[in-house]
């Protein structure tokens, strides 16, 4: 699925393509808008985030053009909270907005919604790290040509999570808060967690489940801290 980002400022509109790259989106960047005009018109996107405040064309234009054409979803990025700029943003067709400043996580989620709301859910991406495979709508693990195997819904979500950010040591705080969320999790319900996904990944595996093995991928703990997957190089 394809998401134009459209912002002036080019360390935000980095960080939006970043967290929609995790979430399974090819992204085009465009600065102005005239250049998410061209964009849009080349790409024909799934979906377009739009900042209102830009040189050569501003959001509102940008949206008017866009909506007389097609029905491609916009969420507005706006500085601006006034209700007034809202109303009309919406009046003008955008499907959503969401106002700056603010987190990745929500606006994944605006996202995702808007795109339920228009009947263009995205299928998530298959992820791979190393010869481990993770298909997460289908919620099933495999190693290279090993068994596939069912993973439950919080077993998928941390291993996903985990594979996201491959290499990297996550700290206990960061999982439990991404993986229970307002529901609420604790170091224990981790540790089990994290156990039974490592008993889950051993199944997987056609051969020893050895983290000395060249290759192998393995989840990490640092005491303390918390976890990571990590792949062993020879």
């Amino acid at each position: 699925m394809k998401a134009l980002v459209v912002d002036d400022d080019r360390v935000l509109a980095d960080l939006v393509a970043f967290s929609l790259r995790r979430e399974g989106f090819e992204v085009i960047l465009a600065h102005d808008g005239e250049a998410a005009l061209r964009r849009w018109a080349e790409e024909q996107p799934d979906l377009m985030i739009l900042d209102l405040n830009m040189p050569k064309s501003d959001g509102f234009a940008v949206c008017r053009r866009v909506r007389e054409q097609a029905d491609t979803p916009i969420i507005l990025l706006t500085v601006r909270g006034e209700e007034d700029d809202i109303v009309r943003g919406l009046e003008l067709g955008a499907d959503d907005y969401v106002v700056k400043p603010f987190s990745p996580r929500q606006l994944v989620a605006r996202v995702q919604a808007v795109l339920r709301r228009t009947g263009k859910t995205p299928v998530p991406a298959v992820r791979q790290v190393g010869e481990l495979m993770l298909d997460p709508s289908r919620r099933e693990v495999r190693l290279g040509q090993g068994e596939a195997i069912p993973l439950t819904p919080l077993e998928n979500r941390l291993l996903d999570y985990l594979m996201l950010n491959a290499g990297q040591i996550l700290t206990i705080e960061n999982l439990i808060s991404h993986i229970w969320g307002a529901e609420g999790g604790d170091r224990d319900m981790l540790r089990q967690l994290v156990r039974r996904l490592r008993s889950k990944m051993a199944q997987a595996s056609p051969g020893p489940d050895d983290p000395n093995t060249p290759g192998a991928v393995f989840i990490e703990t640092v005491p303390g801290l918390g976890y990571g997957l990590i792949v062993s190089f020879p």
